[in-house]
């Protein structure tokens, strides 16, 4: 059993920490912004609530964090006033699960090393329904003894746990998760709508094609649902503009040439502007058929 601190419980963390608690059996401790939602974990799960990320990170072995982007990471880990940096002990591990830039990674990573401490950038994949599982997919940046520590204590809420390279490999790792992804649920949309203007059934073409080359986790998971016109499952929309804006970002820093991605971005675009902001990501089937 570790001592454990969880910074940020979204719709991703809440259901983290509680692996961490139930299935890891460790002392878990939570902040969360809105105080109440703390409360609410620690009434469902025990453990403690802290004030601020310092309380929280105060002696612990290790201090995760799942917030929003790099501007609330940096807040929760090194703000002036309550970040976790101030108060964590010398020898113990901060994991960062957030989908955030591989900079702000290697950033945080440079400040914990003059403090005595690890950083692991840990971003996952698997979503909601992953995080509630516990199956998540994780990619990770880091020095390897860190990630030696870690592990185990990562794999309560995680099916796949893999060291990338240095600090910003796991988020560099994340920004390919997503650029694959986004380039396969426009196919997908793309071919649920041609074989409806085709007059064709997509039930029994999807249960065809799944099992060749075409087939993929998105075929699986969201042709139902995306074929009934139903977006209220997984990753939001806006949470992959979000994801897609740091890797187009990312793009431009390395030179590397993402013409697809750009151009589903601008697709996700217009599904927001549609009034699916929150919809999950195969809703690009609703801007073509719209």
């Amino acid at each position: 059993m570790a001592t454990v601190a969880f910074l940020g419980l979204g719709v991703m963390g809440y259901p983290m920490a509680a692996h961490l608690k139930n299935k890891g059996g460790h002392d878990v401790t939570v902040y969360n912004r809105t105080a109440a939602r703390a409360e609410k974990w620690v009434a469902e799960h025990g453990g403690r609530s802290a004030p601020t990320p310092a309380d929280a990170a105060d002696g612990k072995d290790f201090v995760f964090a799942c917030v929003g982007n790099d501007d609330d990471l940096r807040e929760v880990a090194i703000g002036p006033s309550s970040g976790a940096f101030s108060a964590m002990k010398k020898g113990a591990i901060f994991i960062d699960n957030t989908t955030a830039s591989a900079e702000v990674a290697r950033e945080l990573a440079e400040k914990a090393d003059a403090r005595g401490f690890g950083f692991l950038d840990a971003p996952v994949s698997g979503g909601q329904a992953g995080a509630e599982n516990g199956v998540l997919t994780v990619m990770v940046g880091g020095a390897q003894e860190h990630f030696d520590r870690a592990k185990p204590v990562i794999e309560a809420y995680a099916r796949m746990v893999g060291l990338m390279g240095p600090a910003g490999a796991g988020q560099l790792t994340k920004m390919i998760n997503q650029i694959c992804i986004a380039g396969l649920v426009q196919g997908l949309a793309e071919g649920i709508h041609f074989g409806k203007r085709a007059g064709l059934d997509i039930e029994k073409v999807i249960e065809v094609i799944s099992k060749g080359a075409a087939g993929s986790w998105q075929m699986e998971n969201r042709h139902k649902t995306m074929n009934a016109g139903k977006y209220d499952f997984g990753f939001a929309v806006d949470w992959m503009r979000k994801d897609l804006g740091i890797c187009l970002a990312e793009a431009d820093r390395n030179g590397a040439k993402l013409p697809v991605t750009a151009l589903i971005d601008q697709f996700y675009k217009d599904v927001q502007a549609m009034g699916g902001r929150r919809w999950d990501t195969s809703s690009l089937l609703a801007r073509l058929e719209k």
